[in-house]
């Protein structure tokens, strides 16, 4: 799956979009490519003439790949309620990117652990299985790998949450 298939799961893009590519999906796991590449923001100045992927990065690229895996969940929510009657002032939104403004927002991050360094011109395999979901609640963990060796992992938290209209629409 490609960019611009992705960016119809989740809100993210580019500079900040961290998935290049989706490998594989089920209904609990998903697994992802990301190439890093020496004019990314992210590695200028960041160790200067070794540069190396900010661990923040890293884990946003296991929050992403995660957002990915419960877009499928954002959608059925939103579907349902265009189900449900409108009056005839709101129309539904048909954009599956925004899902009716419902979005997977991290909650925490929990037993993060750096095992190697990525570095501009690796390619990594992102993993994120979804371990519990209670309410709206979503437990995951994600994997970092960089040539089949653990690079990064975390145990992380998100729930479904608006986060309100975009910069440019809210009342000043």
């Amino acid at each position: 799956m490609n960019t611009n298939e992705i960016e119809q799961f989740i809100p993210h893009r580019k500079p900040m979009l961290l998935v290049d590519e989706i490998v594989s999906r089920t209904e609990d796991k998903i697994v992802c490519r990301k190439t890093f590449h020496e004019d990314d923001f992210f590695v200028q100045g960041h160790f200067p003439g070794q540069p190396i992927v900010p661990g923040v990065i890293q884990c946003e690229c296991c929050l992403q790949a995660g957002a990915i895996l419960l877009s499928a969940d954002t959608m059925q929510e939103a579907e349902t309620r265009e189900i449900e009657p409108q009056s005839s002032s709101k129309q539904a939104d048909t954009n599956p990117t925004t899902t009716d403004g419902r979005v997977p927002v991290a909650t925490r991050m929990d037993a993060v652990k750096f095992k190697r360094m990525v570095r501009p011109g690796d390619t990594v395999e992102i993993q994120v299985v979804l371990n519990e979901q209670i309410s709206n609640a979503y437990y995951l963990t994600g994997k970092m790998l960089l040539d089949g060796k653990l690079a990064a992992r975390l145990d992380f938290a998100c729930s479904i949450a608006n986060p309100g209209p975009p910069t440019a629409e809210k009342s000043t």
